[in-house]
């Protein structure tokens, strides 16, 4: 049974959202579980040796999940259902609309913005291993910052599907506003002549 494109685009929101939430949660996991690496000294400072993890790969992956996710939400929202195109005014006219759309994107941005910030940075403490201060003791990032940007990035998801049924309900309602118009100008020109 093939699925009409509104359940097509739900699912896809869907799976790359929970597939963002789920990497960035296993990064978390997966992070360095010492809050920091080994320091090795030197001659001229010190040297950090950090055990082998997959949290930078995951996070760039997670980023990459809710990217497409939110891509598609928001073509799924403007995306000309049986040909049939609403205005972007028509289709932001409900204050619960416009809410959950500005929230989308800006949820949308920081939980990019928070998994790809946690992943460079952990990306750039595993690739400047070399120190000159002697007293330097290899930390790692903050724990915590992977699991809350997959929070986020959750949401986000989340904030698209509802904008989703949010935008179907103002598609019927234009559609019906636009057919009774239609009647009416109709029913004017008859009763003009």
């Amino acid at each position: 049974m093939a699925l009409n494109q509104t359940t097509q685009f739900a699912s896809a929101v869907s799976f790359f959202g929970i597939l963002s939430f789920v990497l960035g949660i296993v990064a978390e996991l997966k992070k360095v579980t010492p809050a920091a690496g080994t320091p090795i000294p030197g001659k001229d400072g010190v040297i950090c040796i950090f055990p082998k993890d997959p949290s930078v790969a995951l996070g760039a992956l997670s980023a990459i999940s809710v990217l497409i996710s939110s891509a598609v939400g928001l073509y799924a929202i403007h995306f000309p259902y049986k040909g049939q195109s609403v205005p972007r005014k028509a289709l932001l006219a409900s204050i619960t609309m416009k809410i959950f759309y500005y929230g989308a994107i800006v949820l949308t941005i920081t939980g990019v913005g928070a998994t790809l910030f946690n992943t460079i940075n952990e990306g750039l403490i595993h690739a400047r291993n070399v120190h000159e201060d002697l007293e330097y003791r290899c930390p790692t990032a903050k724990t915590g910052l992977f699991g809350g940007a997959s929070f986020l990035n959750l949401d986000a998801s989340l904030f698209w599907l509802v904008c989703q049924m949010l935008v179907r309900n103002a598609r019927e309602d234009y559609f019906d506003y636009e057919e009774e118009g239609e009647v009416k100008d109709d029913y004017i020109h008859i009763s003009n002549n």
